[in-house]
């Protein structure tokens, strides 16, 4: 039953959650994962490293294919090739059993997770204030 009420808040969020809201969960998530594949090869759980890092690889292509040229190309282009390496990234991690890879990505998207985790509130708040005084 708890699992069962877990699983409803998180559709709920899911739902209600702004892009921006969304953007942090996946890098959440992400690194979660990236986290999670790195202690597998530490205890030898190649499986399971897989596993995550299939994940990892599934959350970065969707942030790839979410870039919008459109709102702003050089940021994008600058994106992309970010998101480019961290691929590469992972499939030195898989097929070379490297978990050094894996730390490469973390330390390339840290940066980026904590600028969202900045920005995003921020931006509500402006946005909020707009509205109020609009």
């Amino acid at each position: 039953m708890l699992q069962t009420a877990a699983q409803k808040y998180q559709k709920v969020r899911e739902a209600t959650a702004s892009p921006g809201e969304l953007l942090i969960a996946l890098y959440d998530g992400l690194f979660g994962f990236l986290r999670g594949a790195r202690l597998c090869m530490e205890n030898k759980q190649t499986v399971r490293a897989l596993e995550l890092i299939s994940k990892s690889r599934a959350i970065i292509s969707e942030l790839y294919i979410a870039l919008d040229y459109s709102a702003s190309a050089e940021l994008c282009a600058q994106l992309a090739a970010i998101y480019d390496f961290c691929l590469d990234r992972l499939t030195v991690a898989s097929t070379k059993r490297n978990p050094e890879a894996l730390d490469e990505v973390l330390r390339v998207l840290t940066p980026l997770r904590e600028a969202w985790k900045v920005a995003v509130p921020e931006a509500a708040r402006q946005q909020a204030n707009v509205a109020r005084a609009g």
